[in-house]
């Protein structure tokens, strides 16, 4: 399979200059930024709350299916996909959507929230070693500083999390790492699918296709199922806004900055994440677990300097 080009063609920043994934952001870009910290901050939240009465399958397949939903429901513009970028689409609805979401809800049966949402912190160290290794978008100088120091942040909060827990917690950080592993792949894929159709319908349909494959697993999941109010509802917010209102909006920020400086909003996500469990759910922090995301936070800063 061919890969996308690493650098998207000069795009419109809105006071009619032309501006490329690689320039300086622009206060577009920061607002992104900031909402999609907010809303995949709070997610973790919302899915504890879910797992309250759902099964993981369950979990997962709601947000899907009502994401897609919410995106079907908005005004359509007929778009064709080229043959390559369509089995770029299958591909990405799987590494961005069916196998992290079927991951995390199963995580935090193993992790609170507040440690899924640190260890969700490491998605800007592995959106720069993929854009290095596979899309020849290599770290330079700061950049490799970066990731090195990123790393030990994830090394000491896996461990002080996983001391706690016991086994069960290193299964639960184990399969965090490898969504966020599959988030920073295909977070390079994103940007330019999004420059050449557009932020709606490239969500649209990966949310439709992530919809099918995770049919199974929700089925399946419905047996060991209740359906209270407050975790169905929660999880349907969890789809509509945290999962597609908040693809099309990191679509066009993959879009206007690139795949790496994308994952920048994943720097305030661990922060969100554990504020709202520790206040909300009263979940518990080890101290060396927030010196760890710290180390990751300003790991993923310094790798994730602008591109020369």
């Amino acid at each position: 399979m061919t890969h996308a080009p690493s650098t998207v063609p000069p795009i419109t920043a809105g006071t009619g200059e032309l501006r490329t994934d690689r320039d300086p952001f622009a206060a577009m870009d920061w607002l992104l930024m900031a909402g999609l910290s907010l809303v995949w901050g709070s997610s973790f939240l919302l899915m504890a709350v879910g797992l309250e009465s759902l099964h993981p399958g369950v979990v997962t397949w709601l947000r899907v299916v009502s994401g897609a939903a919410a995106l079907l429901v908005v005004r359509r513009r007929r778009v064709t996909f080229e043959p390559d970028d369509q089995r770029r689409l299958v591909l990405l609805a799987v590494t961005w959507v069916v196998v992290p979401f079927t991951l995390f809800p199963i995580a935090e049966q193993h992790v609170n929230s507040a440690v899924a949402g640190i260890l969700n912190g490491a998605t800007p160290i592995w959106a720069a070693l993929v854009g290095a290794v596979w899309f020849g978008r290599p770290s330079r100088g700061l950049q490799r500083i970066g990731l090195v120091v990123g790393f030990v942040g994830m090394v000491v909060v896996s461990v002080s999390s996983s001391g706690a827990g016991g086994d069960t917690a290193v299964l639960g950080i184990v399969l965090v790492l490898v969504a966020t592993l599959l988030y920073g792949w295909s977070l390079q894929l994103l940007g330019p699918l999004q420059h050449r159709y557009g932020a709606v319908p490239v969500a649209r349909r990966l949310l439709v296709l992530a919809s099918v494959a995770t049919t199974p697993f929700g089925l399946w999941g419905l047996r060991d199922s209740t359906f209270e109010p407050v975790p169905v509802l929660a999880t349907l917010v969890l789809g509509v806004v945290g999962t597609g209102i908040a693809f099309v909006m990191m679509s066009v920020l993959a879009g206007r900055v690139g795949g790496s400086r994308a994952s920048f909003v994943t720097y305030v996500i661990p922060v969100v994440a554990v504020a709202l469990g520790m206040v909300v759910l009263g979940d518990e922090v080890q101290p060396a677990a927030l010196a760890g995301v710290v180390l990751v936070i300003a790991g993923a800063v310094a790798a994730s300097r602008r591109e020369a």
